[in-house]
């Protein structure tokens, strides 16, 4: 495997940093703070054609790959945590989702202005009382002659409040456990859609997660997804290609927290010397790049065989786990480094620090990726 990202997925990545130096770095505090979604953020980004990224340029998308989804996610995550939640949780679960398994009309009407930036995606998979086993969920979806009608409550949603369309599984065969999840498109104009809550949360607040409610929403049968009962098959392909993209904002989150802490540590003088110099905190940045070049390496190996159209149910999920364990402990360290500073809001560290957390609770805890990966040994 080459681990130099090829020449076109390199000319993205310095056009994406470009944008984020110029465009994202300088307000990512203070939306952060206003718990204000940046509206402006994503319209900028789909005048750059990167709100489709790995979605075939028949439908509007860029027609890139996973390596160069997970490439412009990273990119984003070093300066915002926010804006690559929002930016991963639209591509992976709100649009790609429609290009797997939807028919062609449906990413006509569907797929294109998700793909286009014309609106945001979301995806509403979790409910209240089920925590880590997804496939617990008591949404409904009752066939009514050329109508479904959906009933049930979804929780932690992100982007459900600024979203144009949402993906949205519900049990249409309550006997048949697994093979009676099914999957629809959800217009939030539908009536019976509300968003009941948006959540204040420890990070992360300039990207919305929300509470979502379905009285009686009435669809047309064809917002359908593939066929009545493919609905898990279709969430655990989802969550193959969105774990790598949690990967990859969690390797952005992990950088953008070292270069903090390394520019800091270099600035910053004592006794005569920087600190970078003295070997408790120069050994604890070459820990934080270490951490950081092992996520990095394991998410393009995840998103390379994702490519190459292999099984990456191990690798995706080993990519999130080590990857979102390396942003949290690599935010902590920089908090550390920058000392009494670091515990500030003036710095960034603290802004990484509470945003990484989520990467290890979202799209599958830790402890569910550790039990992803001893099944997929065979343990």
């Amino acid at each position: 495997m080459n681990h130099e990202l090829p020449d076109e997925h390199a000319l993205i990545q310095e056009t994406v940093r470009e944008f984020c130096a110029a465009e994202i770095e300088p307000i990512a505090g203070d939306i952060e703070a206003e718990h204000r979604f940046p509206t402006e953020i994503f319209d900028a980004l789909a005048d750059l054609d990167m709100l489709g990224v790995p979605i075939s340029d028949e439908y509007g998308g860029l027609g890139g790959d996973q390596l160069m989804y997970a490439t412009v996610t990273e990119e984003l995550g070093r300066v915002s945590g926010s804006i690559g939640l929002s930016y991963a949780a639209h591509v992976s679960l709100g649009a790609k989702p429609i290009e797997l398994f939807g028919t062609a009309e449906q990413k006509r009407e569907w797929l294109r202005p998700l793909a286009e930036g014309d609106y945001l995606g979301a995806w509403a998979l979790t409910e209240p009382t089920s925590g880590s086993d997804a496939s617990d969920m008591s949404t409904t979806a009752t066939r009514d002659g050329d109508d479904y009608v959906l009933n049930g409550t979804k929780q932690f949603i992100t982007n459900a409040s600024v979203a144009g369309s949402v993906v949205v599984k519900a049990v249409t065969d309550p006997d048949a456990g697994y093979d009676g999840i099914s999957t629809f498109i959800v217009d939030p104009a539908d009536d019976g859609f509300e968003v009941t809550a948006e959540w204040d949360k420890m990070g992360l607040n300039a990207s919305p997660t929300c509470e979502i409610s379905f009285d009686n929403c009435r669809i047309p049968a064809d917002r359908l997804l593939g066929e009545e009962g493919d609905g898990w098959t279709q969430t655990k392909k989802t969550l193959d290609g969105g774990r790598i993209s949690i990967a990859a904002l969690s390797t952005g989150l992990a950088q953008g927290a070292y270069t903090a802490a390394s520019e800091y540590a270099t600035d910053r003088e004592q006794f005569g010397q920087p600190i970078s110099r003295f070997d408790a905190v120069r050994n604890t940045l070459v820990d934080m790049h270490r951490k950081i070049e092992r996520a990095r390496l394991l998410t393009r190996r995840a998103a390379s065989k994702y490519d190459a159209g292999e099984s990456v149910t191990r690798e995706s999920a080993l990519a999130k786990l080590d990857a979102s364990e390396a942003a949290r402990e690599v935010a902590e360290d920089a908090v550390q480094t920058l000392g009494g500073y670091g515990y500030t809001t003036d710095f960034a560290p603290q802004r990484f620090f509470r945003d990484a957390k989520l990467m290890e609770i979202g799209e599958g805890t830790s402890e569910i990726q550790h039990l992803v990966i001893g099944r997929e040994l065979g343990l």
